[in-house]
C-alpha cells in the first residue's frame, strides 16, 4: 500500500508510529529515493564532572549498544512496515551527544563519469594513501564537501523545497 511519499509525508508517519518511549526529543528522520533512516537521540549517560571524554564517548557507545539490542525486534517491525508502506529500506541509528551510531544502512554504488582532471585527483588521493581506490576517494570527497558545506546544501535544499511547492501550486496540465 503506497501512500504519499513526500519527504513529509514519510516523517510525520515515523513521528505517529514510534513507539513514545523513543520520542523524547524528536527523531531525526533522513530520507532519501532508496533509504529512510532513523535516527533516534539518548538520554545522555552521566558519569560524574570528573568524567574524561574518552570514558563519556565508551559510555554512550555502550548505551547506544544496549538500546540496539533491546530494540532490535520492534525497529524491525517498523522497519518492515515503512518499507512495505514506502517502498525504500529503513536504516536506523542513535545519538547521545556527540556520539552517533548506525546501524543496517544501505551503501549504493553511484555511477558517474570524470574527466581526466577530476581523475586526477581521485588518483592523487589514491597514490597518497588517502584512499585505497577511486571509489573510497570519491567517498572521501563527497563525505568532505558534505562536512564543510552542510548550510549551503541546506540552503540548496530549502530552495528545491520551494520550486516544488510553487509547481505544486500551478495549474494542472
Amino acid at each position: 500500500m503506497i501512500t504519499s511519499n513526500t519527504d513529509q509525508s514519510i516523517q510525520a508517519w515515523f513521528t505517529g508510529r514510534l513507539p513514545a518511549p523513543w520520542t523524547g526529543t524528536t527523531a531525526r528522520i533522513d530520507v532519501d529515493r532508496e533509504e529512510i533512516t532513523v535516527v533516534i537521540t539518548l538520554e545522555p549517560v552521566d558519569l560524574g564532572d570528573g568524567a574524561a571524554q574518552e570514558e563519556q564517548a565508551e559510555a554512550a557507545a555502550g548505551r547506544i549498544s544496549a538500546w540496539r539490542e533491546e530494540t532490535r525486534r520492534e525497529r524491525m517491525a517498523i522497519a518492515r512496515e515503512a518499507e512495505s508502506r514506502f517502498e525504500r529500506k529503513v536504516a536506523w541509528g542513535a545519538t547521545i551527544g556527540d556520539h552517533t551510531a548506525s546501524f543496517t544502512h544501505l551503501a549504493v554504488p553511484v555511477m558517474t563519469r570524470l574527466r581526466q582532471p577530476q581523475r586526477r585527483v581521485l588518483d592523487t588521493l589514491v597514490e597518497a594513501g588517502v584512499a585505497r581506490s577511486r571509489a573510497d576517494a570519491l567517498k572521501w570527497c563527497v563525505h568532505l564537501v558534505g562536512e564543510h558545506s552542510e548550510e549551503w546544501l541546506d540552503e540548496l535544499r530549502s530552495a528545491m523545497e520551494n520550486v516544488k511547492v510553487v509547481r505544486d501550486q500551478g495549474p494542472a496540465a
